[in-house]
């Protein structure tokens, strides 16, 4: 029965997520466990691509595989592993199992398999029970039996995802073996999955690409993945904290210079596109290059030539742009502090990384990735949040974003620890340990009191002002693209033009 049903999914069309959750939803009905978890293998890692009866949170774990001795007794055999219910082996998944009941509950009953793909060993299923028995030995048979439509499964979907990534026009081809997401971005919510599709069609082409967003959002995780994606991958990513940059090395760190160009000048030295060419240079902070700098950088960008310090010809460089703020520049043009004509040419395609506060239920996969950090940082048993702590987590309106969010699971996880003073527990956090009502959020915006002095607007001038300052807003923070404005607003592109036309401000 069991195998008639994961073959009957092998030949429905079903997108890749759904697959996989249905293949573990099947596997835990089966079975009649607490829990199932598919895994794959990344480096040294295991990674939760799709769970059942596992908290939200745990989808964003990576599982070292050398810090947990079941999941390597599973990886090390091609035959199904079971452990006693007694075994004094930690299980990775103690205290992750979702369940009614508050306190933490350590799995009684577990077992696994290694899967392969193509004679490469792929990932690992696995099973766990909160009552010891589950898996008998004719449960242990079956996982046996059905490991080889396991495996058919993982491979329909690895070969679709194969197929979508591929690109015929590279100049090289392309390692389909090799994790895609090598410094990953954690997150499933619609907005993250609308901006990484957009990235990957965008990674393809050469335009310069200007990533903005607030500070902490991971500007720097999305401008790699425009490199690792791009026909450029096989050639240097270069990194350039310009806000990092002294105003009297900036020039030479970029450019280069040669020997005698000023006072310490030993040496001829190359510069940071000279690092980069053939690759991909990022510019970080971007907003706060100095303006004698800026005219350097617009002619470079116009010619594709660098001179450096002191040097009497330029040097042809072929490197792509990708720059990052978190300022909004079109403010620093009019106050003199930016070019605009280096704006218009470093925003040719602006990509608005949307504030972790808009991403719904990513906060719980982010915090879940944090949570396994800390507790093998710590050396901890198990590190957990409560439904209270993960409440609170959804709640807040995080104006640090994702490095906020690192540095709350941190504090976090040590000042519990402090309390409870054993490693050897589950540790439980909970909203007091979160500590999040001293840390400053978004003010409020203060009440306006009626003025009864003033005639009351109607109902639909009301709506029509509000939307009116909504879009400006957002054009404002898109730097007046009107495609990304309609993308933070989460409204059509052409629906936005029309209702644009009617409120007048085209």
């Amino acid at each position: 029965m069991l195998r008639e049903s994961l073959a009957a999914d092998l030949i429905v069309e079903l997108p890749n997520a759904v697959r996989l959750q249905r293949l573990v939803q099947t596997l835990r009905e089966y079975f009649r466990c607490g829990a199932v978890g598919l895994l794959r293998l990344e480096d040294d890692s295991l990674r939760p691509l799709a769970t059942v009866g596992l908290v939200h949170e745990a989808l964003g774990r990576r599982f070292v595989i050398a810090q947990h001795p079941r999941l390597a007794a599973i990886m090390a055999s091609r035959e199904p592993t079971w452990f006693e219910p007694d075994s004094r082996l930690p299980d990775p998944y103690d205290g992750l199992l979702d369940t009614a009941v508050s306190e933490p509950l350590a799995v009684h009953d577990c077992m696994g398999v290694s899967l392969y793909i193509e004679g490469r060993i792929w990932g690992a299923i696995t099973l766990d029970a909160l009552q010891a028995g589950t898996f008998d030995d004719d449960a242990r048979d079956e996982l046996k039996r059905c490991t080889l439509q396991i495996e058919a499964a993982v491979r329909v979907t690895r070969l679709e995802q194969e197929n979508r990534s591929l690109r015929l026009s590279r100049s090289e081809p392309v390692d389909v073996r090799r994790p895609l997401e090598e410094g990953e971005i954690l997150g499933q919510s619609d907005v993250l999955h609308q901006l990484l599709n957009e990235l990957d069609v965008l990674a393809d082409s050469e335009l310069p690409v200007l990533l903005l967003g607030e500070t902490g959002v991971g500007k720097e995780l999305f401008a790699r993945r425009l490199h690792r994606l791009s026909r450029r991958s096989h050639k240097p990513l270069v990194q350039v904290n310009c806000a990092a940059l002294p105003e009297s090395l900036a020039e030479s760190e970029l450019f280069g210079h040669v020997k005698g160009a000023f006072s310490g000048a030993t040496s001829d030295r190359a510069g940071r596109f000279d690092a980069a060419n053939g690759g991909t240079l990022f510019l970080d902070e971007v907003g706060e290059l100095p303006l004698s700098v800026q005219a350097k950088l617009l002619r470079t960008l116009q010619n594709g030539e660098i001179q450096r310090l002191g040097a009497d010809k330029p040097l042809h460089v072929n490197v792509r742009i990708i720059a990052a703020t978190n300022r909004h520049l079109p403010d620093s043009i009019r106050d003199g502090l930016f070019r605009a004509d280096l704006y218009h040419r470093l925003s040719v395609y602006p990509v608005p990384i949307p504030p972790l506060r808009e991403r719904g239920q990513d906060v719980l996969l982010i915090a879940g990735h944090f949570l396994e950090l800390n507790r093998t940082r710590l050396g901890l048993r198990g590190l957990r949040l409560s439904a209270a702590a993960e409440r609170a987590l959804l709640g807040y309106r995080w104006p640090g974003n994702v490095r906020e969010l690192e540095h709350v699971i941190g504090r976090a996880a040590l000042k519990q620890l402090s309390r409870d003073g054993s490693r050897s527990l589950i540790i439980t956090l909970e909203p007091e340990a979160l500590d999040l009502d001293s840390t400053p959020a978004a003010p409020p915006v203060p009440e306006q009191p009626a003025d009864p002095g003033l005639p009351l607007t109607s109902l639909g001038d009301a709506v029509d002002a509000c939307q009116r300052q909504c879009i400006v807003q957002a054009l404002r923070l898109s730097g007046d693209n009107w495609a990304a404005a309609a993308r933070l607003l989460a409204v059509d592109p052409s629906n936005l033009h029309k209702l644009a036309r009617r409120l007048r401000l085209k």
